[in-house]
């Protein structure tokens, strides 16, 4: 294979693009164990159940695919109402094992309910960008993988905002550093889980409906999703959102240039290759705090 200059930079700006969904689906993820110390593995399956809503709604109500994300995302974040409140709030500050039990059960009846519903034929969402790309002097990319960058970043500033500037992100905050003193000082804890619950749900709900417009995707399509998640903020550190961002980013590009030099069986490999150096040099992430 004639590797160009080109093609390199072809394949980073795809490695970013591709880092983008990560990194939005891993800040989502980071941001309920950084305030609810859960660990949730259910959590590639909101990413699948955006993509099929994102998909439903633009052919159903015949919607732009990009305002479709907005209203999977608000329904994504209805329905993690409701499993943190029927679920993950029974087994919250009991032992980890019940969590990982429960998150476990939700893959199994969220992929379950994904094949009754639609099918188990794998589909993808069309935008008003399919098929069209930027052609420049000795590459093209599709405007689908820049436009999904751009989204990215709205919904990341958006959610910095809410984290930094809201008396609901202060609370949020607050209660990521100690929940007791989050308690004493008058915060509702079972709310800020809720509401902190539907955050991190509806961040992978948009994670999935860029997803659905750049890849096909099907009921199993949360699986490989979640483990690279939980990778990328082990790399960045545990509860660090510019750990999640950097860690993305890095997967992203790392995933892409092995498989444009050593084959897409590589891609995966090299990526956690990378996750593992990095945490021998830095047993807490990039951006992880050093313990006592």
């Amino acid at each position: 294979m004639d590797i160009t200059a080109g093609t390199i930079v072809l394949t980073l700006i795809w490695g970013v693009a591709i880092g983008c969904i990560y990194m939005l689906l891993a800040t989502g993820l980071n941001i309920i164990f950084g305030v609810m110390k859960l660990v949730n593995f259910a959590h590639g399956q909101f990413l699948m159940i955006g993509a099929y809503l994102t998909w439903a709604i633009s052919v159903a109500a015949g919607l732009n695919a990009y305002i479709a994300i907005l209203v999977s995302m608000a329904l994504v974040a209805g329905l993690g109402v409701v499993i943190e409140r029927f679920t993950f709030r029974r087994v919250l500050g009991t032992e980890k094992l019940n969590e990982i039990f429960v998150s476990l059960g939700l893959i199994y009846i969220f992929e379950n309910a994904a094949l009754l519903i639609w099918g188990d034929q794998s589909q993808q969402i069309v935008s008003p960008f399919s098929g069209l790309s930027l052609n420049l002097q000795s590459f093209s990319i599709t405007y689908d993988r820049i436009v999904a960058v751009f989204v990215v970043v709205a919904v990341l500033v958006g959610f910095g905002l809410l984290i930094g500037k809201t008396k609901i992100g202060l609370a949020m905050r607050a209660t990521s550093q100690s929940n007791g003193t989050a308690k004493l000082m008058g915060i509702n804890i079972e709310k800020i889980y809720m509401i902190t619950f539907a955050l991190g749900s509806a961040l992978a709900a948009a994670a999935g409906g860029l997803y659905g417009i750049i890849f096909s995707f099907n009921a199993q399509t949360g699986a490989m999703p979640t483990i690279i998640a939980f990778a990328i903020i082990i790399l960045g550190g545990l509860g660090s959102i510019r750990g999640a961002i950097v860690g993305g980013l890095l997967y992203g590009i790392a995933e892409q240039m092995a498989t444009l030099f050593l084959g897409g069986i590589w891609s995966t490999a090299v990526a956690f290759a990378l996750l593992i150096a990095v945490l021998i040099i830095r047993p807490n992430g990039i951006f992880g705090e050093k313990g006592e």
